[in-house]
């Protein structure tokens, strides 16, 4: 069966090399048992690829079953793949069959396999290797002849080396790997995919279906589609439910699309923009670090000019005071990290009896002003501020969380995660 004959069958939209290319392996891979891992983002429709495999397989006939093993708990995972027998745990009231002995002959498509946890990843392998499983509760060995098709989002690499996914499964999944592109590397197929959404839901819904002009298409190029295929059907379904027009400007399909931003980086914040939301907690703290590192440096210039000339003290008094206040106040200042606090004195000697020291040339060492970098280490940073902020609210976690600009959920996790005790 030609390309052109699959995506017709199988209601396949674009005519991306990527895309062509995934179909073509797929087409290919299909008359064999050999297992398959189909690897892309969430929402590119992985599972439409698991379905063409087994249409076109010699097992069309027999079961087919799709299992999303992030949505199976782990102590019941087991149990529904291998089946349990009667009283091997609390509420095993009869003996009951997995999925492995159910599709016998057929094919399992497990969803999302990096979520599976070591355990049953360990009794996936057997299967795979010799066909073998056991059921929770029993002793006794069954055979089954079960092609297995994977699926994630995940990089499956990447978790073996966090210990979280066993290598020997990971290679023995990938036999033959797939990779469904997302959309940001098929942009020739998403005004395509949108016209034939648009088509669908205007017949569904009995409405004339909705247009788009050029700039509304560009934009379209332009977004990222972070939920890929799922999300631009469920955009498509939005205008066409709730759009007044039909034909449909830019500004108007911008209404429905998530506002985001090119620059990742945190964003600086000038005059009125102080109520400017950032994308996610980690770029507050990069934010309150790049505003410390600045002050910081901004006390030592000063320090270091009182210490060269003392006559400034002497013209102006308050000098030190408003050293301390700066920008972190007087209440804030000792409660700075110890690797950023300026040990300043109480009073700086003004009168001409006893004037202060200072030799400027080898002896004391300082020959220019020079700004020391700090330590930016996010995962220190980010514990001395959780340490700083519950200090300062005397352990209570809601104003410290408040503080910090986290939720009371996210400050727990933190704590747990950076083995803070409460203060």
């Amino acid at each position: 069966m030609d390309l052109q004959s699959i995506k017709n069958r199988f209601g396949i939209i674009g005519n991306s090399p990527e895309l062509n290319y995934a179909l073509q392996v797929a087409a290919q891979v299909s008359n064999t048992d050999l297992t398959v891992l189909i690897i892309g983002d969430s929402g590119v429709g992985k599972e439409a690829f698991s379905s063409i495999i087994h249409s076109l397989s010699s097992r069309k006939h027999n079961p087919f079953i799709a299992v999303n093993c992030g949505a199976i708990p782990e102590g019941t995972i087991d149990s529904e793949l291998f089946g349990h027998e009667k009283g091997s745990f609390t509420g095993a009231v009869d003996a009951r069959k997995g999925y492995f002995e159910t599709v016998n002959g057929g094919t399992i498509f497990l969803d999302e396999i990096g979520e599976m946890p070591l355990g049953t990843q360990a009794r996936l392998l057997r299967v795979l290797e010799a066909g073998e499983y056991i059921r929770v509760g029993s002793s006794k060995v069954q055979k089954t002849d079960v092609r297995v098709i994977a699926a994630t989002n995940k990089d499956l690499l990447q978790l073996v080396q966090q210990n979280k996914f066993r290598e020997d499964l990971y290679y023995r999944l990938s036999t033959v790997p797939i990779r469904v592109p997302s959309l940001t590397h098929r942009k020739e197929d998403i005004v395509l995919l949108f016209r034939k959404f648009a088509a669908d839901f205007a017949d569904k819904y009995k409405t004339q279906s909705v247009q788009l002009d050029e700039e509304a298409k560009n934009l379209l190029l332009t977004y990222p589609w972070p939920g890929n295929v799922r999300e631009l059907k469920n955009i498509a379904e939005q205008i066409s439910v709730l759009s007044p027009e039909k034909n449909i400007s830019s500004r108007e399909l911008s209404r429905y699309l998530q506002p985001y931003s090119n620059n990742r980086l945190p964003a600086v914040v000038v005059g009125g923009q102080n109520q400017q939301e950032f994308q996610n907690e980690r770029e507050i703290l990069y934010k309150l670090f790049f505003d410390m590192k600045k002050d910081v440096n901004e006390l030592k210039k000063m320090f270091l000019e009182v210490l060269q000339n003392p006559s400034i003290a002497e013209q102006n008094p308050s000098f030190i005071n408003d050293l301390k206040d700066l920008k972190t106040g007087p209440d804030n200042f000792q409660q700075l990290p110890t690797s950023l606090q300026i040990e300043l004195p109480n009073s700086i000697p003004v009168s001409a009896q006893q004037p202060m020291p200072i030799h400027i040339g080898m002896d004391n060492g300082i020959h220019d002003h020079e700004e020391v970098e700090e330590s930016l280490n996010i995962m220190d940073k980010e514990k001395e501020l959780i340490i700083k902020a519950l200090k300062k609210h005397k352990s209570k976690r809601k104003d410290a969380a408040l503080d910090l600009g986290i939720s009371e959920r996210t400050l727990y996790r933190k704590l747990k995660e950076y083995d803070i005790e409460e203060l």
